[in-house]
């Protein structure tokens, strides 16, 4: 399936003399997906420099001297996705998987989604079970977040799917499965495209296979993926740091300690 996206996120930082902006905004080819045309627009990106970084990401770095009031940021491209029931296997850039055993303050094992579960020859099963136990607990986090209309939101639709993410992940990593997180966008029939969340599971023999505890299925030819980390901190799309001219002054006060 070929897919077109132009996404824009604008944000404000107010009047900072600097700003610096690591951007986790750029697809990469798997087995499936196959980057037709990819490009992203901000005032001083032509000049940002760019790498890899230690989750095998292409990242961008840019800084910008006296930025506006307002920043946008624009996406756009052309990828040929294919359906290969989640699997994606091993990538040329990918960590050792046994870095993402390590749990983090956002995805935390919990033992309910886990009760009665261990490792086992046929992971695979596991991976679903513990999808659709995480599945099942949605309706209570919708209502947590004000009801159906506000979870409708695009800002309420990633928070639930991040946290969907985070909660497989914990589970995962809780039996000491290599789990991580994984940005990108969903393509609807009934809608545009979303900034969306997902999880990815180590297997020994198919490497690694992507699961969406939020929609209850593996990723098909209608995603497109962007990032993966330890959890939805270290894969922002966007993360920035202002620069002012002048540091706020605090007053320390030293007490001695018996």
């Amino acid at each position: 399936m070929k897919l077109t996206i132009r996404h824009t996120l604008t944000f404000s930082l107010g009047t900072p003399v600097r700003a610096v902006h690591h951007l986790l905004l750029t697809a990469l080819a798997t087995p499936q997906q196959k980057i037709e045309r990819w490009s992203i627009e901000m005032p001083g990106f032509a000049e940002a420099p760019t790498f890899r970084d230690g989750f095998g990401n292409k990242a961008h770095v840019v800084s910008k001297i006296k930025p506006g009031p307002e920043i946008a940021v624009t996406v756009s491209g052309t990828v040929e996705t294919t359906d290969k029931s989640g699997v994606l296997g091993r990538l040329e850039y990918d960590p050792p998987p046994a870095m993402f055993r390590r749990t983090t303050g956002a995805a935390k094992p919990d033992p309910n989604l886990t009760a009665g579960l261990r490792d086992g020859p046929d992971r695979i099963a596991l991976f679903h079970e513990i999808m659709g136990r995480v599945h099942q607990a949605i309706p209570a986090r919708e209502q947590a977040q004000g009801g159906a209309e506000q979870a409708q939101s695009q800002l309420a639709h990633s928070k639930t799917a991040a946290e969907c993410a985070q909660a497989f992940i914990g589970a995962v990593r809780g039996l000491e499965i290599p789990s991580r997180y994984v940005t990108g966008y969903l393509f609807d029939e009934d809608g545009p495209a979303r900034f969306h969340a997902w999880a990815e599971a180590w297997d020994d023999r198919l490497g690694w296979i992507g699961f969406d505890p939020l929609l209850n299925v593996c990723p098909a030819d209608i995603y497109i993926r962007i990032a993966s980390g330890l959890d939805a901190l270290g894969t922002m799309p966007i993360r920035s740091v202002p620069m002012w001219s002048e540091m706020p002054v605090e007053t320390v006060e030293i007490v001695a300690v018996e």
